[in-house]
């Protein structure tokens, strides 16, 4: 990938150019660097690594970062992946990613488990206490929850639905799409709530559901981060899910880590409700032999 041809790396530029004059000499560290390294190296780097090569710090680099106009690390590298992930197959993408990892297992542990945290911490950072509690009450007084997943965020809508069940509240996994999907787009009514795992492209299954929901004056909530502009004006909160700059860590890890946050809060509104459900489901497994 020619570092010329990117517009996430054109836009940094562009940023630290706007920004330069207001920088400290650690932040301007930090720019020179970022600026000249190549696009592909910025994908695989720790913000620890980029505080180590630019003689600054970790916090150097993050602090830097929301600087520019970034929420963080993350943010950069989807910026710098899109062109990348677009245009070069999933096979090319898999082998530029072996060859930067390496065969090292302490390395590549420490590349996953860096590229994860840096998700995880994008997602905490991204979602207001607002939206958390917004979502939190359409869960909690719902009917019934529905949840989707496009793609491998469908693993994501399953955790959810699954977790919820246990501790008390009705809910489903959505698993259907195409002409199948009508049917179970029957079953949204007043009162339901609808949880949609979006991580990139609109699909025409996604706009119908959301279509659904608000004509039947169900609540939704849209766990995504790329599609958060467009669709945010058809839902009533938006959670911010960071999907992989780089296919080392899975694409639902932020959804699940969403949905665990939002049914752990939503066993807090009904405590008893949860204890209960959960007793019941001691029991059943008892029951089964287990």
């Amino acid at each position: 990938m020619n570092n010329s041809d990117n517009p996430g790396l054109e836009e940094l530029r562009a940023r630290v150019r706007t920004h330069w004059d207001a920088l400290s000499p650690a932040e301007r560290s930090v720019c020179r660097l970022l600026t000249s390294h190549p696009a592909e190296q910025l994908l695989y780097s720790s913000a620890q690594e980029l505080g180590a090569a630019s003689g600054t710090s970790n916090a150097s680099v993050i602090r830097t970062l929301r600087r520019l106009g970034y929420s963080g690390l993350p943010a950069l590298k989807q910026a710098i992946a899109a062109p990348f992930s677009s245009s070069v197959a999933p096979e090319v993408r898999l082998r530029e990613r072996i060859e930067r990892l390496g065969g090292d297992l302490a390395g590549i542990w420490d590349r996953v488990a860096d590229e994860a945290r840096e998700r995880i911490e994008h997602a905490r950072a991204a979602s207001s206490p607002g939206d958390l509690k917004r979502a939190v009450e359409l869960l909690a007084g719902a009917r019934e929850t529905a949840a989707y997943g496009v793609g491998s965020s469908g693993i994501a809508a399953d955790h959810l639905a699954l977790k919820l069940n246990r501790i008390g509240l009705r809910s489903r996994h959505i698993d259907s799409s195409g002409f199948r999907l009508a049917d179970d787009l029957l079953r949204i009514g007043r009162g339901d709530a609808l949880v949609v795992f979006a991580p990139g492209r609109l699909l025409p299954e996604v706009e119908v559901l959301l279509e659904r929901a608000r004509a039947v004056g169900a609540g939704s909530v849209l766990i995504s981060e790329e599609l958060a502009d467009e669709l945010g004006d058809r839902v009533d909160v938006v959670l911010t899910a960071p999907h992989t700059p780089t296919g080392m860590t899975a694409e639902a890890l932020t959804g699940i880590v969403i949905a665990d946050a939002l049914v752990q809060a939503v066993a807090a509104v009904d405590s008893d409700r949860a204890v209960a459900s959960s007793h019941d489901l001691t029991a059943w497994r008892s029951r089964l032999g287990f």
